[in-house]
């Protein structure tokens, strides 16, 4: 992504307020920041049925324009990756969500759009129970599924329990913050956070000079949310944040888990209530995550591909895979996201079937995204 893109980029977030539909909807009509910029004054003519309080709010760009040049400084001297909605750095799972940032800043070593995404979120203050739970479960995912990136908040409790037992076991995490790449919050934090970046990362929507204001948490959440396969939500009162984050997976057709409690344990009734509300599955081990993910094949495939073993070996398909090959036999070739619609398998759990069918010989993936069957 070239420097020009992310300049006018940058300021488009400013132009719009931070009203990330709209300006989602203005990046993708017209392509790129810049072209929005290049359009500030035929704006009606592109899209004819934007408001004139947008069309005014287009057309002077002095003051954004200053404040992402500030910004370009910033993040040339402190080494920060700008992925701009169009990159290929760009976590692609977000391309999905109606609300995605046009623009992340980002220090770090992990790849955002890796095979597997776990967000692992809960109360700030989580008992020694919620502690245990993800000690036991990032342990286990390891000897399971070593090849998942972690994400979470930085914040207190469930979050950063999550992110140094991802340390611990040599999982990347990477964690979503709710301020710029200037401060850290909270500071307790910040020998974790410098690990992080050498062993994943730390990624935020917001510029610099941006404090850690009570809705900037609330806003990241579903970046969170978004950037992830599944959710798992480990201890949580009958409000939280937690709950906001498992809503938001929900509603972006994201998997969503949950550790019961204790009965009558105010840090579980959150969770409670989302199994009974059949928002969220109920899980004990990593094991039930990474089976109802389908990511149970995952050292079995990898074994397969070095080998070399064809397909004639795997004669038989399940239910779920035979999804995937009977769109593609009708549809033809198609991407991840429309598989995804075409079948009503959750991204996550799409992910590990197209690399299951491809260790198989059935399918082959394409430039562009696209996946191609094999007849």
């Amino acid at each position: 992504m070239n420097e020009q893109e992310v300049y006018y980029t940058i300021a488009l977030t400013r132009m719009t307020g931070f009203n990330f539909s709209t300006a989602l909807q203005l990046y993708r009509e017209l392509g790129s920041g810049q072209a929005v910029y290049e359009h500030r004054n035929d704006i009606k003519d592109v899209l004819p049925d934007c408001s004139d309080r947008l069309v005014n709010s287009l057309r002077d760009w002095q003051l954004p324009l200053a404040r992402a040049a500030q910004e370009m400084e910033f993040i040339q001297k402190h080494h920060i990756q700008p992925l701009c909605y169009g990159d290929d750095r760009y976590p692609q799972r977000l391309l999905e969500c109606p609300d995605a940032p046009i623009i992340l800043f980002y220090m770090g070593t992990a790849d955002l759009n890796c095979q597997h995404v776990v967000d692992i979120i809960g109360m700030r203050r989580c008992t020694a129970y919620g502690q245990d739970l993800v000690r036991r479960f990032v342990s286990d995912l390891r000897l399971l599924c070593p090849d998942v990136l972690i994400v979470s908040g930085l914040a207190y409790g469930i979050d950063i329990c999550a992110h140094r037992h991802a340390l611990q076991q040599g999982f990347n995490t990477v964690g979503i913050l709710a301020h710029g790449l200037d401060e850290l919050y909270p500071p307790s934090h910040r020998d974790t956070a410098k690990e992080m970046v050498r062993q994943g990362g730390l990624l935020t929507e917001y510029m610099s000079e941006t404090r850690a204001d009570k809705m900037n948490f609330v806003k990241r959440n579903r970046i969170v949310a978004g950037i992830s396969d599944a959710t798992l939500l480990v201890e949580s009162a009958s409000k939280g944040g937690g709950l906001i984050t498992a809503r938001i997976a929900q509603d972006y057709n994201r998997s969503v888990f949950a550790f019961p409690g204790p009965v009558g344990a105010s840090t579980s009734e959150g969770c409670h209530a989302m199994i009974r509300d059949n928002v969220a599955q109920l899980v004990t081990s990593a094991e039930d995550l990474v089976t109802a993910m389908g990511w149970q094949g995952d050292a079995l495939l990898r074994q397969a591909k070095a080998e070399g073993i064809e397909r004639s070996c795997f004669p038989d398909l399940s239910d779920q895979q035979q999804l995937v090959v009977d769109a593609l036999d009708t549809y033809g070739d198609l991407q991840q996201n429309h598989l995804s619609v075409k079948t009503n398998i959750p991204i996550g759990q799409l992910t590990a079937l197209l690399f299951q069918l491809e260790m198989k010989g059935v399918v082959k993936p394409l430039a562009g995204g696209n996946y191609h069957l094999l007849k």
